[in-house]
């Protein structure tokens, strides 16, 4: 299994579309800069059939430091959770069976 860069992205992309490499890695960066900013404000994004990432907020808890197991307080946070489509799910697990109506 290889790592695919972003690098590697945009010159697949200009490759692909005949476009300029600097112009593909700029498309590229504005439309991660906008998913960071969208998902820093609270909102939803989501691509049919490449999947949904969102913003979910954690509860404030208590856990363990294994090493010397004192209690830690871990402040309540923001985290981002992406849930695949149906399309990247099939492509990606080729074994899986398409849903029957």
């Amino acid at each position: 299994m290889a790592t695919v860069t972003k690098k590697e992205l945009v010159d697949r992309i200009a490759d692909a579309t005949g476009e300029t490499h600097t112009g593909v890695k700029q498309t590229v960066q504005a439309f991660l800069d906008t998913i960071v900013v969208e998902l820093g404000r609270g909102n939803r994004i989501e691509f049919r059939d490449f999947g949904v990432f969102e913003v979910r907020h954690r509860r404030r808890r208590i856990a363990q430091n294994p090493r010397t197991l004192e209690k830690v307080k871990v402040p309540p946070r923001r985290t981002v959770k992406f849930k695949p489509g149906q399309l990247m799910l099939r492509t990606v697990d080729s074994t899986r069976q398409p849903k029957t109506p």
